[in-house]
């Protein structure tokens, strides 16, 4: 019934996980390690930025940000104590693999568009059980810019070999919001930990929802033609 008419792209953090509290504290835990002050309103502010971003923002001088491998070391180390702290005790998003299996079995291509490494989306689909519904995986490896450039949501419908006006994007972070503007897409902004409908208020999404539950195949396609 959908399968020609719509595609819907996942975030990953926010969306399928609820990794607020796992990211701050890995945060956290690795600005404690390096005597630098990271205080819960500067994550979030990053949130949906690369890691690497955030390094370049908060370790040192935004002039003069850290050498390219110091970057890479720190964010390295960010990411493992993140998933140590995930694959400890695994925060799913309420009613994600449900709505996952909804779409799936309406015919409608999925796919993930995250700016985490390509190690953090595995972890959140090994754990949901929901790899296979996935015809396509994009995360930060596989493009230039991270959100708000477009660039991870355009190589989301590239590879499901939908044009972007049919893709609908479901996302938790403004930074998302904006990339999937940017794509030519529409956006379904999920209020999870964390957000508010005021973070929105610069560029608002095609619509909010409070739990994944509230939505399903047809509240999806609906965007479509909003």
């Amino acid at each position: 019934m959908f399968a020609n008419d719509l595609a819907v792209i996942f975030d990953v953090d926010g969306v399928l996980v609820d990794s607020w509290d796992a990211h701050f504290r890995s945060w956290s835990l690795l600005a404690d390690e390096c005597g630098v002050t990271f205080t819960e309103s500067d994550f979030a502010a990053s949130f949906g930025m690369t890691s690497d971003e955030v390094i370049r923002r908060h370790w040192g001088d935004p002039e003069a940000p850290p050498p390219p491998d110091r970057i890479a070391a720190l964010d390295d180390r960010k990411e493992r104590l993140y998933r140590e702290l995930v694959d400890r005790e695994f925060p799913p998003i309420p009613g994600a693999a449900e709505l996952i299996d909804a779409l799936h079995a309406a015919g409608v291509p999925l796919a993930v568009g995250s700016s985490g490494p390509p190690e953090n989306v595995a972890l959140v689909l090994e754990r949901l059980g929901r790899r296979d519904r996935f015809t396509a995986v994009v995360s930060r490896a596989d493009v230039v810019r991270g959100k708000p450039a477009p660039d991870i949501f355009l190589e989301a419908g590239r590879r499901l070999g939908v044009p972007a006006s049919r893709c609908v994007v479901i996302e938790d972070a403004p930074a998302g919001v904006a990339a999937a503007r940017a794509a030519g897409m529409r956006v379904m902004a999920l209020l999870s930990t964390g957000r508010r409908r005021e973070d929105f208020r610069d560029l608002p999404p095609d619509g909010f929802t409070d739990c994944l539950r509230e939505l399903g195949p047809e509240a999806l396609a609906s965007l479509l033609d909003a």
